[in-house]
């Protein structure tokens, strides 16, 4: 007598969430990385402005990546606040009013108050000779009669360098991509608000340096309310420099 064939099971179905896990490309993630890196460097180029409308098509083009990515790219930046979606006219990047203003700002001071706390304590002496050589170099090329022509992206590079270092020392990742996100924001106040000229590098590059003496003191008071009046200054240049709506 011949046995009976076994039936045969049918695999279950996984479910749509693990689907999507086991099926979701690295590449694809890849590309949605660099399509977020490219519109972030397009923000700090000034190349994508406050306010503007502007198509995935035309964010193809901008940032050279391919449809897929930029569509997966824009809930992220929706997320953050970086643009939002208008119907009949595509995406707009974040208008700059008081609100926007306002909460940047706090943020940012909430997030780098106790960053320098915890600078003071772990930065080597080694490193602020550094910071501070790069600093005084800024300041001697912006009082130079004729500046030189790579001087303001340097600059920026000294200024946002140091920032985002005291950040992430921390070692905290949701707080340093919580940070990036927000200095975009701060990016495009500055964008809309005030031109950098050599003039205004000056002012924020000396508030760099007293905070930095006092962290080279491990002095961790002084080098918060330094930084605190650092941030007060640069708040108040944005909101001096014209009038901004409110929201």
């Amino acid at each position: 007598m011949s046995t009976p064939a076994k039936p045969v099971r049918k695999a279950r179905a996984k479910p749509a969430l693990a689907q999507a896990l086991t099926l979701a490309r690295p590449e694809s993630s890849s590309q949605r990385a660099r399509a977020y890196q490219g519109f972030t460097q397009q923000i700090l180029s000034g190349n994508i402005r406050p306010g503007q409308f502007v198509s995935q098509r035309e964010l193809m083009t901008l940032l050279d990546m391919p449809l897929g990515a930029v569509r997966e790219m824009i809930p992220r930046l929706e997320a953050g606040g970086l643009v939002k979606t208008v119907p009949q006219r595509g995406l707009q990047i974040a208008h700059v009013d008081l609100k926007l203003v306002r909460n940047a700002f706090q943020v940012r001071s909430l997030i780098e108050r106790e960053a320098i706390r915890h600078f003071a304590a772990t930065v080597s002496a080694a490193e602020l000779e550094t910071i501070t050589a790069s600093h005084q170099d800024i300041l001697q090329r912006a009082s130079a009669d004729v500046p030189d022509a790579a001087l303001l992206d340097d600059a920026q590079a000294v200024d946002w360098g140091l920032h985002d270092r005291m950040v992430d020392a921390l070692g905290n990742e949701i707080i340093s991509e919580i940070y990036r996100v927000n200095s975009l924001r701060v990016r495009l106040i500055k964008l809309e608000q005030s031109v950098i000229t050599p003039a205004r590098l000056i002012p924020a590059m000396q508030e760099h340096l007293r905070f930095i003496a006092a962290l080279q003191q491990r002095d961790a008071t002084a080098a918060v309310q330094l930084l605190e009046a650092h941030l007060d200054s640069a708040r108040n240049r944005v909101l001096t420099a014209d009038p901004i709506p409110s929201p």
